[in-house]
């Protein structure tokens, strides 16, 4: 029995002990079910009967007995007491609990998937960056994130598309070029240029691209590297992206919407809306009307647009593409954006509160022997993705990065993170789906496969803790979407990982000596099934291998 299912059987305890006259109120739209932190007090528990006392007219603790006597009646409820000022803590029949191994054997990688936000159309951006330079440290923490948030918005039933936003409009992609440029003729980099060797290897590939473009005149040639640099570099940042099992269903040019002309249409839409005005020559939108600091310029006295501009066209297209909920992930220094976007959501004529939704990352550093690393032999000022995964891997990387909610400051210690013990968070769980693997080979050559399953037989306390903790996993998965906290499924993977390694400890698969083989020994191997299956999908979600042998 899941918590899920749990929920409905008290939701239809409390209907019974209201239509019996017992008290009045009506029936919660939902019941909250948690495991209690003492296995003592039972295998979950509920506050319902405090929820209902006031509009009951009665004290806590005589709710909490009328439903109570009404859930001793369902069956799979072996036990309910009335605890402290109102509580019910329940426990479950074997049976009941141990139904579950065989519930999620069956149900394989679709167990923890719900649909929860069926019909939700989602557009995730993360990770947008400038095609300047490579991927680094502070964008891969977003890769991480985004990538496992992906993940779980699909296995809470939204339709999701991921989007990574080129910046490739404006000064920056033409200094870019300039930089190349001069590398490419052993020059010095111009003031505000780009640093580092993989300018120079850039700079290289362009002229294997274009064999005569230092020959052309000066403001062609930084066309020529201008133009062929960005793609060189989005292909980079593809690659890095790839191999850090990290795909976008959409690369999205800021350059091409002032190309088709989709700027000046939303700038005009916004004029017809009554929020866009003309002051000391250029345009502007008043987004102070929806709580923005200050109003901002769209167009600049010179006719230059601004980088507002296009993102105000940006949130109008996702719109249209029939986004109805759009998320962004930006790092700490946009913290200031995050009304500034609203304003524009609020001027398009949007809900900000519905629409958008803004993630602000903090900060990552990486450090080893106590010292930060900061310096990339490629990019000559910054920790690259491909630095990360070169240090430590793709998944002590990725569930290092996934570990921790996005709005905390991040230190990852390469030595820590690499460990190879139950010290490493990432080992650990790791090591659990490894270990469910070889009791499952070495069950086999004893003869002990799925074939016979009889829960009633799973009486361990052990086993109810592993049951239990089992049963949590789908409201896991459904409360990290929700919160967009890919780390709530790490920290669920951890405490898992922990109940395995007690229950093997504690609980033998294969019998010691010359003891026979029993059903306990087979249907322990549903159980152990199961804990692999858990495992395995949660490591899926955060993006994170699931070995077999360690």
């Amino acid at each position: 029995m899941t918590p899920a299912e749990l929920s409905a059987l008290v939701r239809a305890a409390v209907r019974d002990a209201i239509d019996a006259g017992e008290f009045a109120g009506a029936t919660p739209d939902e019941v909250v079910v948690e495991r209690p932190k003492s296995a003592d007090h039972g295998d979950f528990a509920t506050n319902v009967a405090l929820r209902l006392a006031k509009a009951a007219g009665k004290p806590a603790r005589e709710v909490a007995e009328a439903v109570a006597a009404q859930l001793r009646q369902s069956d799979g409820i072996a036990e309910v007491d009335v605890a402290g000022p109102g509580f019910l803590n329940i426990r479950l029949a074997s049976g009941a609990l141990g139904a579950l191994a065989k519930d999620i054997v069956e149900a394989g990688a679709g167990y923890g998937r719900s649909g929860e936000l069926t019909g939700r159309r989602i557009n995730l951006e993360f990770v947008s960056a400038n095609p300047t330079g490579p991927v680094h440290l502070g964008h891969t923490r977003w890769a991480a994130l985004g990538d496992s948030l992906h993940r779980l918005l699909e296995a809470a039933g939204a339709d999701v598309t991921t989007e990574h936003y080129i910046n490739d409009f404006g000064s920056q992609l033409a200094n870019f070029g300039a930089s190349l440029y001069a590398v490419a003729q052993g020059r010095p980099v111009p003031e505000n240029g780009y640093h580092g060797d993989y300018v120079a290897d850039v700079a290289e590939q362009v002229i294997e691209a274009v064999p005569g473009a230092l020959d052309l005149p000066p403001a062609e040639a930084v066309g020529v590297f201008t133009t062929i640099g960005e793609q060189l570099m989005l292909e980079l940042v593809r690659a890095s992206l790839s191999r850090f099992r990290v795909e976008f269903d959409v690369y999205f040019s800021e350059r091409s919407m002032h190309e088709s002309g989709a700027v000046d249409a939303a700038l005009a839409r916004l004029r017809e809306q009554g929020h866009v005005f003309d002051a000391d020559g250029a345009v502007w939108l008043r987004t102070t009307d929806f709580g923005d600091d200050r109003d901002r310029v769209l167009v600049r006295s010179n006719g230059e647009k601004t980088y507002f501009a296009a993102d105000a066209a940006y949130y109008l297209d996702k719109r249209g593409r029939g986004f109805d909920r759009c998320i962004y992930m930006l790092g700490a220094d946009h913290h200031g954006y995050v009304g500034r976007l609203k304003a524009i959501v609020a001027c398009a004529g949007d809900d900000p509160e519905q629409t958008i939704e803004v993630l602000i990352g903090q900060l990552v550093k990486l450090v080893r022997d106590g010292q930060e690393v900061r310096l990339s032999k490629r990019a000559g000022t910054i920790v690259t993705l491909d630095d990360l995964i070169d240090l430590v891997g793709i998944d002590a990387a990725r569930y290092s990065l996934a570990r921790w909610s996005a709005d905390t400051p991040l230190t990852l210690d390469i030595a820590e993170i690499t460990k190879r013990s139950n010290d490493n968070p990432v080992f650990y769980v790791q090591y659990a789906h490894a270990r469910t693997c070889n009791a499952k080979r070495n069950a086999a050559d004893f003869g002990i496969g799925l074939d016979v399953f009889v829960p009633e037989l799973l009486t361990s306390p052990f086993e109810a803790a592993l049951l239990t903790a089992l049963s949590e996993f789908p409201r896991a998965v459904a409360t990290a979407a929700e919160l967009r906290a890919p780390h709530r499924v790490a920290r669920y993977l951890e405490d898992l990982a922990g109940s395995y390694h007690r229950w093997y400890d504690a609980c033998r698969i294969i019998p010691q000596g010359d003891d026979e083989i029993t059903d306990v020994n087979r249907t322990r191997a549903w159980l152990n099934d199961a804990t692999r299956i858990v495992l395995a999908n949660g490591l899926g979600l955060l993006g994170v291998d699931a070995p077999e042998r360690m």
